[in-house]
């Protein structure tokens, strides 16, 4: 499932390297022999790879993964959204880099923070915030394509806040 995942991801960015031609045109210019060193490129897809990819290209960008987050805190009590600040103001405080997001998903309110692809990731993270937060656990969760690779949202801007 991993290597699927990079798959995908890594044709996803060969197709915006690509701008507008499409995939086909790409890999068209990839299997042309290089005049100066003689190289060229062959593209295999295996399995259900190429389904995925045609299914992307019918969409312009996918607007959410399945990826991991780590949770810090989570509570349905009467102080829930309190804590559930203090604990993102914690966090922001002493990880300011990494991104953090407060949720309320009837009853719980949530934080989690990170935004990682695989649970090895997620799993680097939790160990990276241990001593801080020992109660922390990795979480799969989708993921908005738009937030891979953004910075934390600055403690101006405020936490991201969503209703379900």
């Amino acid at each position: 499932m991993r290597r699927f995942l990079g798959l995908v991801l890594c044709l996803v960015g060969v197709g915006s390297i690509a701008s507008a031609q499409n995939l086909n045109a790409y890999k068209t210019k990839l299997a042309a022999v290089n005049a100066t060193y003689g190289t060229q490129v062959s593209v295999v897809e295996h399995g259900t790879a190429a389904t995925a990819i045609r299914s992307m290209q019918q969409r312009s960008h996918p607007s959410e993964i399945w990826g991991y987050r780590v949770r810090i805190f989570f509570d349905n009590s009467q102080n829930a959204r309190m804590l559930a600040n203090q604990a993102m103001t914690r966090f922001k405080e002493i990880y300011p880099d990494i991104p953090a997001y407060m949720v309320y998903d009837n009853p719980y309110f949530k934080v989690t923070v990170g935004n990682c692809l695989t649970e090895d990731e997620a799993r680097i993270l939790q160990g990276k915030i241990q001593g801080a937060f020992d109660r922390a656990f990795p979480i799969q969760e989708k993921i908005s394509m738009s937030l891979l690779g953004e910075p934390a949202v600055s403690s101006e801007t405020g936490s991201e806040e969503v209703s379900k």
